[in-house]
């Protein structure tokens, strides 16, 4: 199965992206701002693109690359499949030696996740999905949490998400946290960790693609933040946010919402 034996290559490739971020990591990696708001990046990132690059398409060279420290070829939409990487999710945790950085690699097949890995090589996590074969943590099944209602919900979300602008149907009271990778927020919805993680911004295929299948396989619904379905073989690498959680916590979310 093709999601089976990418998923290999990706947690393959993910460990060996994680060595290079730990060789990195506290030792005052060079740092460069991207400009237009786009934050900063660091030799570690760029090695690991370099890296990842290299060993994927020299094993699947027939498929489209998005990355989100590679230059973005159009020609990737041309590809039945099409790796979507980001070689480090929370460069400026990294930065900070905060260990909640994350490795977030996907394969999507004509815009649909089939494998993914999140993996955070400072905390020793790695999640994987493949498409109908379930979610893991560390080899572990997992599971979206079964929480119903919005009341006192364990929502991981920056604090400007839940602004009353945002909700016209009322903002949920829900307890808030936050996670500097968007894909390890992804990662601990699908663990059952939390109950569920938003964001209504404009988001990075990049930072999400490995998040939605594990969220998905894991039992939950990942939408963008008005309720569509996410998909990600477009022109612009992008959604309008993200609303995940199990699907009755997800609906009671979209309605408020949506109001």
């Amino acid at each position: 199965m093709p999601g089976r034996e990418d998923l290999a290559l990706l947690t393959k490739a993910a460990r060996a992206a994680g060595d290079i971020a730990k060789r990195h990591f506290g030792a005052a990696p060079r740092i460069w701002d991207k400009g237009a708001g786009q934050g900063p990046v660091t030799e570690a990132d760029l090695e690991i693109d370099t890296m990842l690059r290299e060993v994927l398409m020299a094993a699947r060279p027939g498929y489209g690359w998005l990355s989100e420290e590679s230059a973005q070829d159009p020609a990737r939409l041309t590809h039945e499949r099409m790796f979507i990487i980001d070689p480090i999710d929370g460069t400026r945790a990294f930065i900070d030696r905060q260990k909640g950085f994350s490795h977030a690699l996907a394969v999507v097949e004509n815009g649909v996740p089939l494998a993914a890995v999140v993996y955070l090589p400072m905390l020793d996590l790695c999640y994987t999905a493949a498409l109908g074969h379930g979610t893991h943590l560390n080899d572990r099944a997992v599971q979206v949490s079964a929480r119903a209602g919005v009341l006192g919900a364990q929502v991981l979300a920056a604090r400007p998400q839940l602004q009353p602008d945002h909700w016209p149907g009322g903002v949920p009271q829900v307890e808030r946290h936050f996670r500097p990778s968007l894909a390890w927020r992804m990662a601990l919805v699908a663990e059952g960790a939390f109950d569920a993680m938003l964001t209504l911004r404009p988001t990075w295929h990049w930072d999400i693609a490995a998040g939605a299948l594990l969220i998905a396989e894991a039992g939950g619904i990942v939408t963008t933040g008005q309720g569509r379905s996410l998909h990600f073989a477009t022109p612009h690498p992008a959604s309008d946010g993200v609303i995940a959680a199990n699907p009755a916590l997800h609906a009671d979310l979209l309605a408020r919402r949506t109001g």
